[in-house]
């Protein structure tokens, strides 16, 4: 199991970072690697699902399913992959994001965490797996200011 957690305190207010944490048509803006978001399901942010495309070093894309699993107006937005019936299945047990927004004085502390449980022998390669979740929810956490305040991060 690799289970990372990061934090930051961004200068911006809950309500914006929700605004862009909840609309999955957003994610190109902060999710690392992301080229587009496609099949947003209608609904409020707790009943959405959607397809992200993710690019990869060679330049591929790969489409990765995704639904909300839980939500908390203005304060948490979990979501999971789709991993049973795709390939992803093979290697992956559950792939799920939680974020956090905790207002303080006009600025908020976000927590992210992710929460990837792989299968079989894939489970060798947790240390490897940790590291690289890690730069990623480093990344997203950049992003995600980045795309709330529309500066620099």
């Amino acid at each position: 199991m690799a289970r990372v957690v990061r934090r930051r305190r961004i200068a911006a207010p809950a309500s914006a970072l929700w605004a862009v944490i909840t609309d999955p048509y957003h994610m190109p803006r902060w999710w690392p690697n992301t080229q587009r978001v496609e099949n947003v399901s209608e609904g409020e942010p707790a009943e959405r699902s959607w397809t992200q495309v993710l690019e990869t070093r060679d330049g591929r894309g790969v489409r990765a399913d995704y639904h909300c699993v839980a939500s908390t107006e203005g304060e948490r937005y979990v979501f999971e992959q789709t991993v049973e019936g795709t390939p992803f299945e093979r290697f992956v047990k559950r792939a799920r994001t939680e974020i956090k927004l905790n207002p303080q004085d006009g600025e908020t502390d976000v927590t992210m965490s992710l929460d990837r449980r792989l299968r079989g022998l894939s489970r060798l390669g947790s240390p490897m797996m940790r590291r690289a979740i890690g730069r990623t929810l480093n990344e997203a956490l950049s992003g995600l200011e980045t795309a709330a305040t529309g500066g620099s991060s």
